[in-house]
C-alpha cells in the first residue's frame, strides 16, 4: 500500500532533478568557468578598493579602523602578558621571602635576653 504523492511533492522532485541536471551542465561548460573566474577576480578587486576607501574615510573622520583596533588589541594583550609574568615573579619573590623568614639560618645566633627577676 503506497501513498500517493501530492502535486507539490511531484513538482518539488521534478524541479530538484531539473536543477541538478542544469547545475551539472553549466559547471561542465568552459565558458561558465571563465566568466565565473573573471567575476570573482573583479569582485575581489572591488572589495579591496572599497576597503581602502572606507579606511581613508575613517581616517579623515578620526575614527579608528578595524586595523587600528586590532593593533591596539595586540598591544593590550602584550601588556596583559607582561603583567601576568610580573605577578608570577612577585609571588615567587614573596614566597621566597616568607620561607626565608620562617626558617632560621645556620650559624646565625639569636639574641640572648637575660632572665627577668
Amino acid at each position: 500500500m503506497s501513498e500517493e504523492q501530492t502535486i507539490f511533492e511531484k513538482m518539488y522532485e521534478a524541479s530538484e532533478e531539473g536543477f541538478s541536471r542544469f547545475t551539472k551542465e553549466i559547471l561542465s561548460h568552459p565558458m561558465f568557468s571563465t566568466v565565473m573566474r573573471k567575476a570573482l577576480r573583479n569582485a575581489s578587486a572591488t572589495k579591496g578598493k572599497i576597503d581602502k576607501s572606507v579606511d581613508t574615510l575613517l581616517m579623515l573622520l578620526n575614527v579608528p579602523s578595524k586595523e587600528d583596533y586590532n593593533r591596539l588589541l595586540a598591544k593590550v594583550e602584550a601588556v596583559q602578558g607582561s603583567l601576568v609574568n610580573l605577578n608570577i615573579k612577585i609571588d615567587r619573590l614573596l614566597a621566597g621571602k616568607e620561607k626565608a623568614n620562617t626558617t632560621p639560618r645556620r650559624g646565625k645566633k639569636t639574641p640572648h635576653t637575660p632572665p627577668s627577676r
